[in-house]
């Protein structure tokens, strides 16, 4: 893998100026004792991603080479999560330009229709084609291009780290007033494996298991597609953090007993008053944690902000293929196989995500500290 060089730079959302720092050694990422990312360029250039369809059974990487092959990336969901989603976008953008001949409107439109429902994916692909607007007319297109590319994918890392640091603090905090292992509940994957590094609701968690505070986490299986079974699990696991697998519908009874001391799930989308887009099931989630006095918080970095959304009847809902509810993937040795857990003619639904009214939220932890939604 490339080496990573030290980052620092002023990133402004919106007027607001943060000093990001982050080293080459300092990532979270961690696959059987090897630094990594979800997403880089290897020493010739070439855009490379870890395939998570095939996780937790097979760790694969692939090279991105075309368009094509970045639409196929994010529909498919060889790369997900909101951060990591815009960061491929763009990547996919640089690569279009690199083959010629390219309509940027109509690059961004296909790749804009692979995941409608993160609003990262449409911030990536503004913020980059606003940069190519700036370069002068004899500017290589393609170098700038994979130049922001790059400035993209380096910035999440360090605001993940950012988000993991405020979050620590919480975590901190629990563990001064009880003494006692902090049990974390948290749903689908909202790690490294959702970002370029670090991830958005596991960074506290990393970064407080590193501390040596005592943390578990709860992992939801997160049906249909199991992302927290297959995905979240692995990558605890590989970092050494102890964690327990449950069925989806096991939080609220675990928050009744007393069993979770706080919850922390990531955002695909957030919007201004404070709703909150995300996994399908984190809304009931939110729920059991309201009535059982446990807090409830969210984590993501402020380009997931949506400001232009004032209701969130307007974020689109993304219905996946019903196959997915259908049919449950595995594998048995080196036999990876679909099988079907319903009667056959059994007709599904499969929405891919719901909303979390922002009177069930305790706070939002960004790059910018922990508590309300930054106003930027």
């Amino acid at each position: 893998m490339k080496a990573w060089r030290r980052l620092s730079k002023s990133v402004s959302p919106n007027g607001r100026t943060v000093e990001l720092h982050i080293d080459a050694d300092v990532l979270a990422m961690n696959v059987n004792g090897r630094a990594c990312r979800s997403i880089w360029r290897d020493d010739n250039g070439r855009v490379m991603i870890i395939d998570q369809t095939r996780l937790p059974h097979d760790f694969e990487c692939l090279a991105i080479d075309t368009l094509e092959d970045a639409e196929i990336a994010i529909r498919d969901m060889q790369v997900r999560g909101a951060p990591l989603i815009g960061a491929c976008a763009a990547y996919g953008l640089a690569l279009a330009l690199k083959k010629g001949d390219v309509d940027i409107d109509q690059a961004c439109s296909r790749l804009l229709a692979t995941r409608p429902t993160a609003v990262n994916l449409s911030w990536a692909l503004n913020r980059l084609r606003h940069h190519l607007s700036e370069q002068p007319a004899t500017a290589n297109q393609v170098a700038a291009a994979f130049g922001e590319a790059d400035r993209i994918a380096n910035e999440d890392v360090a605001i993940n780290s950012r988000i993991g640091d405020h979050g620590l603090e919480l975590i901190r905090r629990r563990f001064e007033t009880t003494d006692s292992t902090v049990n974390i509940l948290t749903h689908c994957n909202a790690g490294w494996l959702a970002t370029v590094d670090w991830g958005t609701a596991l960074a506290p968690i990393y970064k407080a298991h590193d501390a040596k505070i005592p943390v578990h986490v709860w992992v939801d299986e997160t049906r249909p597609r199991n992302q927290g079974a297959a995905l979240t699990t692995w990558e605890l696991m590989n970092h050494g953090v102890p964690c327990t697998l449950i069925a989806d519908n096991a939080g609220g009874h675990l928050m009744q007993q007393g069993q979770v001391d706080l919850c922390i799930v990531g955002s695909d989308r957030t919007i201004a008053n404070g709703d909150v887009c995300n996994k399908i099931g984190t809304y009931l989630k939110a729920l059991a944690a309201y009535d059982n006095n446990v807090p409830f918080y969210v984590a993501l970095p402020t380009s997931t902000i949506d400001r232009d959304l004032a209701d969130s009847n307007g974020i689109p809902i993304e219905e996946r293929n019903p196959r997915e509810v259908l049919e449950i993937t595995g594998a048995n040795g080196e036999l990876r196989s679909s099988i079907c857990v319903a009667p056959t003619g059994t007709r599904a639904a499969n929405p891919a995500f719901d909303i979390t009214p922002a009177r069930l939220v305790t706070g939002y932890i960004t790059e910018l500290g922990a508590g309300r939604l930054p106003d930027l």
